[in-house]
C-alpha cells in the first residue's frame, strides 16, 4: 500500500465540512459502511466525507450494494476506486454536481455493521495487557511460554456482534466465588470493556492454500474500533480448559466505519521486536514486514455514567495506548491463521486483542485500571468505577497522526450497558 496522490495534505474537497480541521473524514481518509435512509430499508454502500455520506452506487462508481462483493476487488481494482472517489470530491472536480445529488447528512442515516460478518477469531496481540493481566493471576509467571512464538487467538461468536452505537443487557451467566462451595447463576457484577480494533479481511484464500506474509496485506480490507464487552467473573470460572465461551459471545461492538488499507499508508511504521526477545519464525517475517509492518494508530477510551449523562457532561477518558504497541502486525495475523490450510472469507473478522500501552494507566480494560477490582478508578466527578454498571457508555476513538500528512479519525465505537432482564 503505497503513499500516491490521494494522501496530498493539501487537497480540498468541494465540500466545506469534509475541511475542517476537527472532521475524523477529511478527503484523504475516504472509509467505507453500509448505511440506510429512514425511507429505504436497504443496505447500500457509502464513503464517509465530513458530515456527509457518498452513495457510491448513485455517485456511478459501483453497480452493487453488496459490500462483501466490493471487499473482494484486487488491490489495483481497489486503488482505482479510491482514486475515482478522491477526484469527485475534490475541489474544482467535473462530476461535483453528480457527486452532490449522491450526499446523504450522515444524521439522516442509520449504519450498521460494514459487512456481513461470516466468522470471528479474536487474537491476544497487545502484550502490555497480557503482561498486565498475567501479573494478577501469576505474579511469577505473567506470560506463557508461546507467547512470543505463536500469535495466540480464538474462534469467537460472529451473530452477537453489533454496530456502534450498540445498546446491550447485562449478560447472566454461570460463577463462582473463591469462598462459595458451589456456582450460582447471576448477572455478571464484573463487566468489562476490552479497547480492540476489527481487521476486516478482504479477498478470501481457497482452504488447503496458506496466504505468505508477501501477499497477506492483499487479502486485508480495513480497520475498525472494536469492543469484545467481558464478564469477568463468568470468564474466571468458564475458561479452563477451553479458553472465554459465555464471558464474551453475549455482545461485541463494531464502529460502522472501515478505514482501509490504502489510507493508513502514510501511518506505516517499523516492526522491531525489543533486544533478547525471539525473532518471528521465518513464515511469520518478511523484509516489508519488518520495514513497515506495524501502524500507528492512537486509540482512545471515554465513559459516560448516567450521572454524567444527566449533568450534560461528555463523559471522562479513562486511558490512551497505540496499535503499534502490538506485538504481531496484521499482516502476521492472516499468514498465522491460514498457514495450516484455513480459508478465510471476505468479511471475516479479525480482534486484535486488548490494546494496552506500557505504563498502568495506558490499559485497555477496567480489569487493568483498577488492578483487579482493587483499585477504584476515580471520575471526575466523584464517582469510582471498579467496571461497570448499569446505563454507562464506553466510547473508543482512534485516529492517525504525522507530521506532513492530514489527520484521520475512525468515528465512535460506542455501546450503553442495559440492566440484566
Amino acid at each position: 500500500m503505497s503513499i500516491d496522490a490521494t494522501h496530498d495534505p493539501a487537497l480540498r474537497s468541494w465540500l466545506a465540512s469534509a475541511n475542517d480541521p476537527a472532521t475524523d473524514f477529511p478527503i484523504q481518509n475516504l472509509p467505507f459502511g453500509r448505511f440506510r435512509r429512514a425511507d429505504d430499508m436497504d443496505w447500500r454502500i457509502g464513503v464517509a466525507i465530513g458530515d456527509q455520506v457518498l452513495d457510491l452506487r448513485r455517485a456511478r462508481l459501483i453497480e452493487t450494494h453488496d459490500m462483501n462483493r466490493l471487499m473482494r476487488l484486487l488491490p489495483a481494482a481497489r486503488t482505482a476506486l479510491r482514486h475515482a472517489i478522491s477526484e469527485g470530491l475534490r475541489a474544482g472536480s467535473p462530476n461535483e454536481a453528480v457527486f452532490r445529488e449522491a450526499l446523504v447528512p450522515q444524521s439522516r442515516v442509520s449504519m450498521g455493521l460494514p459487512c456481513r460478518i461470516g466468522d470471528y477469531t479474536d487474537f491476544y496481540i497487545g502484550i502490555h495487557h497480557a503482561s498486565s493481566v498475567g501479573k494478577l493471576f501469576r505474579p511469577d509467571n505473567p506470560l506463557l511460554p508461546n507467547y512470543k512464538w505463536v500469535p495466540i487467538g480464538y474462534h469467537g461468536r460472529a451473530s452477537s456482534i453489533n454496530a456502534s452505537p450498540s445498546r446491550f443487557k447485562r449478560p447472566m451467566g454461570q460463577q463462582r466465588g473463591a469462598d462459595d462451595a458451589a456456582p450460582t447463576l447471576a448477572p455478571t457484577e464484573r463487566l468489562d470493556y476490552e479497547l480492540e480494533l476489527g481487521l476486516v479481511i478482504g479477498r478470501p484464500n481457497v482452504q488447503g492454500e496458506p496466504i505468505t506474509m508477501a501477499d497477506a496485506e492483499d487479502h486485508l480490507f480495513g480497520v475498525a474500533l472494536f469492543n469484545d464487552w467481558s464478564a469477568r467473573d463468568i470468564q474466571a470460572w468458564e475458561y479452563q480448559p477451553l479458553g472465554p465461551f459465555q464471558s464474551k459471545n453475549f455482545a461485541s461492538t463494531l464502529s460502522p466505519w472501515v478505514v482501509t488499507m490504502e489510507a493508513l499508508a502514510p501511518f506505516r511504521q517499523a516492526f522491531t521486536r525489543p533486544a533478547g526477545d525471539p525473532q518471528p519464525l521465518p513464515y511469520l517475517d518478511s523484509a516489508a514486514n519488518r520495514e513497515r509492518g506495524a501502524i500507528d494508530i492512537e486509540l482512545e477510551v471515554w465513559i459516560q455514567t448516567p450521572a454524567m449523562l444527566a449533568a450534560g457532561h461528555a463523559g471522562d477518558r479513562l486511558s490512551r495506548s497505540n496499535f503499534s504497541d502490538g506485538y504481531w502486525t496484521a499482516a502476521q495475523l492472516v499468514t498465522h491463521h491460514t498457514v495450516n490450510g484455513c480459508n478465510l472469507g471476505s468479511g471475516d473478522l479479525f480482534g486484535s486483542g486488548t490494546l494496552s500501552g506500557p505504563r498502568a494507566d495506558q490499559g485497555g480494560s477496567l480489569l487493568e485500571l483498577s488492578q483487579g477490582g482493587k483499585q477504584p478508578v476515580r471520575l471526575s466527578n466523584g464517582e469510582t468505577r471498579t467496571f461497570l454498571e448499569d446505563g454507562d457508555t464506553v466510547v473508543f476513538r482512534g485516529f492517525c497522526a504525522r507530521e506532513g500528512f492530514r489527520r484521520i479519525g475512525f468515528g465512535e465505537c460506542r455501546g450503553t450497558v442495559l440492566p440484566a432482564g
